[in-house]
């Protein structure tokens, strides 16, 4: 098995050999491509998790609403339906009633 500290030390010498103008080079490279990344991220139109997690709350909060609404206008159609079918039913004896 491969020792981790002998990596560490290969790796830390290899890096001490590397001339002191490709490091400052890597570390142009590396900051311009951050700049790069930052400028074309903020163009995109991206929320941030609070805003999300703001926004998946407020739906939760509406869904439940919703299906409190839902529920109010069946108990409602219920009754409605229930009125109807006694002025049916009602009209339906004075009809016999009648004849």
């Amino acid at each position: 098995m491969i020792n981790p500290k002998k990596l560490e030390e290969i790796a830390k010498q290899i890096a001490d050999a590397v001339p002191s103008g490709v490091k400052n080079f890597a570390e142009d490279i590396e900051a311009k491509t951050k700049q790069v990344l930052q400028r074309k991220l903020s163009n995109m139109d991206f929320v941030s998790k609070d805003e999300f997690d703001v926004q998946t709350q407020v739906l939760q909060r509406t869904r439940e609403k919703l299906e409190a609404l839902e529920k109010k206008v069946a108990v409602m159609m219920g009754e409605e339906e229930a009125e109807v079918l006694e002025r049916a039913s009602e009209g339906e004896t004075e009809d016999t009633a009648k004849n």
